[in-house]
């Protein structure tokens, strides 16, 4: 297979992993979390989310997980926001990263973010270009790029039209999402085949509903795309996308592009153990296969 030789995981457990939870996990679980992937190896980590509190209780603390992290000169931390006061707020806490949202279609967005496709597009403009006046990262999170819960199928043509017009507001990175978990490789490649933004700053974020998402990613990567997002235990799902499984578990990741040659600088045992971590705090088991595997000694 021809693969980039080397592939960026950006950890999203703490932010997309957590956020679905009903058991909320403290301050110090969540940091104690956040640094065991930095120690395995993680260089970018969405850390939390500056949305209200009345919407996602979970990451009401980001101020206060921020606060207690530890700065590591060599480990990108970053912050979802909704708007201009997310961003504030993100700002205020020394964030340099951030991350706005979209939808491919009018129904996911109406019921994720209670406006339109062009509204949320209206509201991320002075957003992005405060952001990047301040010098700060900004990527753009695209969902529903391969299926909604409430339209079905979604045409790529139309994905990827939401895609740039993203692009165009200054983002320096798109995460294109298979937030409910629908994508093939065929879909895979029909959506990157059209998009106009450059393929090394365009990540790709599967959730593997349907057991697709190491597939799905390993055609990305043929088509030379080198940045997967991935949540540690394959923890997540969103309360938008009913029935939908988590991320693809960091572990399945690490595992199968190390396999094929492709090196991510995660040591697997040690992303095991932060995802042990994160089960303990939320009381149940990580989801994820290879955590699974290493688990039961049999890898």
């Amino acid at each position: 297979m021809n693969l980039p030789p080397a592939i960026t995981l950006i950890e999203v457990g703490p932010r997309d992993g957590l956020q679905n939870e009903r058991e909320i996990v403290p301050v110090e679980g969540k940091v104690a979390f956040v640094e065991a992937l930095a120690d395995a190896g993680l260089r970018e980590i969405e850390v939390s989310s500056f949305v209200s509190p009345k919407w996602v209780p979970q990451l009401s603390d980001a101020a206060e997980v921020f606060a207690r992290l530890k700065p590591r000169p060599d480990v990108a931390y970053s912050a979802l926001v909704p708007n201009m006061k997310g961003l504030e707020r993100a700002l205020a806490c020394g964030v340099r990263r951030i991350a706005v949202f979209t939808a491919a279609t009018e129904g996911f967005c109406r019921r994720n973010i209670n406006m339109t496709v062009d509204g949320s597009l209206d509201v991320f403009r002075p957003v992005v270009a405060e952001a990047k006046k301040q010098g700060v990262f900004v990527r753009g999170y695209v969902s529903v790029v391969f299926g909604c819960p409430y339209e079905g199928a979604v045409d790529p043509a139309k994905a990827v039209a939401v895609a740039h017009r993203l692009a165009d507001l200054g983002c320096d990175e798109l995460s294109l999402g298979d937030t409910i978990g629908v994508a093939v490789p065929a879909g895979v490649e029909a959506v990157l085949s059209l998009l106009k933004f450059p393929v090394a700053q365009t990540a790709m974020h599967f959730h593997d509903t349907r057991g697709t998402a190491l597939a799905n990613a390993f055609q990305a990567a043929i088509m030379g795309c080198s940045r997967f997002d991935a949540s540690a235990g394959g923890f997540g799902g969103c309360p938008y996308a009913p029935g939908a499984a988590g991320n693809v578990a960091t572990e399945d990741l690490v595992y199968a592009f190390e396999g094929c040659g492709s090196k991510t600088g995660v040591d697997l045992h040690r992303l095991a153990a932060a995802s042990r971590l994160a089960g303990v705090a939320l009381r149940k088991e990580p989801p994820g296969r290879m955590y699974r595997a290493l688990k039961s000694a049999t890898c």
